[in-house]
């Protein structure tokens, strides 16, 4: 067997065991979790998340998983904690401290500072008499496996197991409280994930940018209003201000002559493609590539014909998407 057929065995080998940590832990939860969960829902503050070592990083993870998800969280390191943070920790929160062992030394000060001020703690480790897990008011108890490693020291299939859990916890608070890919946005307001999650009317341009001319307009002041706008197309309102067309790049070619005697409403396309403002933008960009459009007017329903936007493929592409 030649070296990449070692490591692919190896991979699949760890990979494996740590799929199996998972089927065991998902097979065994119980009662103790929809107990956490009412915990967590019933907390006035925040979740406090420790952990120490590696259960510290994933400590961190699931507190952020949290706070993005509409659950306030916050990570706390317990030796910190030691030396002037068990301040951030308040009656009105809920502790979840993690410990594969339940009896890492680290976290005695906050189990013990949880306890004499009333702070209710979720406690998961992987031996329930542990002394975290019996300090607990909700004790999570890992399935007892064996670590991927091959050699049982380093926290490999534990971790995942743990991690796992959190993401268990934060998607039933979410699913819970119903929280909306509208809510994550204002959580993740940058790079790619903020840019799918964006609103046509986070992006469009509206007032005086729009370019809008009567369908009486002239075509040499509708080209004037192109120009000026600088969208290479105009809107064409009715005499109630409603739009009824648009005149883009096309059309000025399909009445090259006498173009300048035509007024907007004899060159313009009727009722053109338009959206609503609350539209996600990716979706705006999915209706200009399906149509092989550059711009969307938009229309709001609650006042209807009238347009109170424009999108622009750029201004989508300047955010990522396209």
């Amino acid at each position: 067997m030649d070296k990449a057929q070692i490591f692919l065995s190896i991979a699949r080998r760890v990979i494996r065991a740590e799929a199996d940590g998972l089927v065991q832990l998902a097979d065994g939860l119980g009662g103790e979790f929809a107990e956490a969960v009412e915990l967590m829902l019933g907390a006035r503050g925040r979740v406090i998340v420790s952990g120490m070592g590696k259960s510290g990083h994933v400590a961190r993870k699931i507190a952020a998983t949290l706070a993005s998800t509409g659950t306030p969280a916050q990570f706390v390191h317990p030796a910190e904690a030691s030396h002037g943070d068990l301040g951030m920790l308040t009656p009105d929160d809920v502790l979840l401290m993690l410990s594969n062992s339940g009896e890492t030394p680290e976290l005695a000060d906050m189990i013990a500072y949880s306890r004499r001020f009333g702070i209710p703690m979720i406690g998961v480790a992987s031996r329930a008499g542990s002394t975290l897990l019996k300090q607990s008011d909700v004790a999570i108890t890992l399935p007892r496996v064996d670590e991927a490693c091959g050699t049982g020291v380093v926290p490999t299939t534990s971790t995942t197991m743990t991690l796992a859990l959190g993401d268990a916890l934060a998607v039933a608070l979410m699913e819970h409280r119903q929280f909306q890919p509208e809510d994550f946005r204002n959580f993740h307001p940058g790079g790619k994930l903020g840019a799918q999650l964006s609103r046509v009317r986070d992006l469009m341009h509206v007032g005086d940018a729009l370019p809008l001319v009567s369908g009486t307009a002239p075509m040499g002041d509708t080209l004037l209003e192109i120009s000026r706008k600088g969208f290479g197309v105009v809107g064409v309102t009715d005499a109630a201000g409603l739009l009824t067309g648009i005149i883009t790049d096309g059309d000025l070619r399909r009445h090259m002559d006498g173009l300048l005697s035509l007024t907007a409403a004899d060159v313009m396309t009727r009722n053109p493609r338009t959206i609503g403002p609350d539209a996600l933008a990716e979706a705006a960009v999915g209706v200009m590539n399906e149509r092989k459009i550059t711009c969307l007017f938009v229309i709001d329903k609650e006042l209807p014909g009238r347009a109170v936007g424009l999108l622009h493929i750029h201004d989508c592409l300047r955010v990522g998407l396209g």
